[in-house]
């Protein structure tokens, strides 16, 4: 798992894993929008197969990269605590914020002074 981590602890990594999410494609079509050469390119494809986050298919001359989902498996396992630590503090936060709405209103309405019509003479 210290393979995938350090695969996508590079910016331009986690965007050719976000590329090949919609579909697997060939080596010269994948991270053409990442403003980084085709030698840079292919390099992080290399390191990422290495790492196992990608299969990489060889039809005749080209290479087509897929996504494996086992490698993003194993890390969601790992990630899966900490979804829950996050999560019982996300609802403790939302608790707090609706209880504070509820007290701004209460103290709202007790502070707003009352209104009375407004009467005029000779009307």
């Amino acid at each position: 798992m210290d393979d995938v981590f350090s695969a996508l602890a590079h910016p331009a990594r986690r965007a050719l894993l976000d590329e090949l999410r919609e579909a697997p494609a060939r080596a010269g079509d994948v991270g053409t929008g990442l403003g980084s050469s085709r030698e840079a390119v292919s390099k992080h494809l290399r390191l990422m197969a290495a790492a196992g986050l990608l299969h990489v298919e060889v039809r005749g001359r080209e290479r087509w990269y897929h996504i494996r989902p086992e490698a993003l498996a194993e890390l969601d396992g790992w990630l899966e605590p900490y979804r829950a630590f996050w999560s019982q503090r996300l609802d403790a936060l939302e608790t707090e914020i609706i209880r504070g709405r509820r007290d701004r209103r209460r103290t709202a309405s007790r502070a707003a002074p009352p209104t009375r019509p407004i009467h005029r003479e000779g009307a």
